[in-house]
């Protein structure tokens, strides 16, 4: 009975031993990734003759575990971007209050009053009810809103977002609200085979960007471009991008079952 007992203890043992390698092997390798990813962006500025510290980045962390989000932070990030506003606000209550939380995911206005208070800036505005749903919440906490328009550039009919043609009306709309802050503009790329299959349609938000700064609408801050993921960000960068959104390139793949 002692001999089955101390095997089995043994087993736990080896186990438990396993599964904390495993945890330390993937930790090490978000920072490692973390580290290419910056190296990376280096280079793309390099070429493009733009400043590093023109281009933020932000870890889209969604279904990722805290452990995961701590790793990246301990390497640096302060921006962590999530699709999901439950998924946000139970990461926001428990990890430090310094980082900077981006929703990035389609926004529904019942959600709204959940992050309104928790989030540094909303990525996805992509119609006029959305963004009057935002001031509306805003305008209880007095406090203002900083927002990007997502233009859907690519015309996919899978993705959200204004048509390029409505963009300039939408910001004049949105930019008469006072509890808003549009600070530019987002847009979420094709999945391609090759990055370069991307770049007209980021060289195309740029456009839309640098004509509506001419515009010199009040109340509108065109500072902003997030656009590139993990498949084209380096390409993104070239063509103007200040944020990009980067996910698989530094957790890892991610298991959609369990989402």
């Amino acid at each position: 009975m002692i001999m089955s007992l101390s095997t089995s203890n043994c087993a736990d043992s080896i186990t438990n031993a396993d599964t904390l390698a495993k945890r330390e092997t993937d930790m090490s390798e978000i920072r490692e990734n973390l580290e290419e990813v910056k190296r990376r962006m280096e280079e793309a500025c390099s070429r493009s003759s733009r400043a590093v510290e023109d281009v933020k980045l932000i870890a889209v962390s969604k279904t990722k575990p805290l452990t995961a989000l701590r790793e990246a932070y301990d390497g640096g990030c302060r921006d962590f971007g999530e699709n999901k506003v439950q998924e946000l606000v139970e990461k926001y209550e428990t990890l430090p209050k310094d980082i900077r939380w981006h929703m990035i995911g389609h926004l529904q206005r019942n959600k709204v009053k959940y992050i309104i208070d928790k989030v540094f800036l909303i990525h996805s505005v992509d119609s006029l009810r959305l963004a009057q749903e935002i001031e509306k919440e805003a305008a209880k906490l007095e406090k203002t809103v900083n927002i990007l328009i997502e233009v859907n550039v690519a015309g996919e009919e899978s993705k959200f977002g204004v048509t390029p043609e409505e963009t300039p009306a939408m910001v004049k709309e949105i930019a008469k609200m006072p509890h808003i802050r549009i600070k530019g503009l987002m847009t979420i790329a094709p999945y391609v085979e090759t990055a370069e299959e991307n770049r007209r349609f980021f060289a195309q938000l740029n456009k839309i960007y640098v004509d509506i700064i001419h515009k010199n609408i009040d109340n509108v801050f065109m500072e902003e471009l997030s656009m590139g993921m993990t498949g084209d960000y380096e390409v993104a960068i070239t063509e103007g991008a200040t944020y990009i959104r980067v996910g698989t390139g530094i957790f890892g793949e991610r298991d959609y079952m369990k989402i």
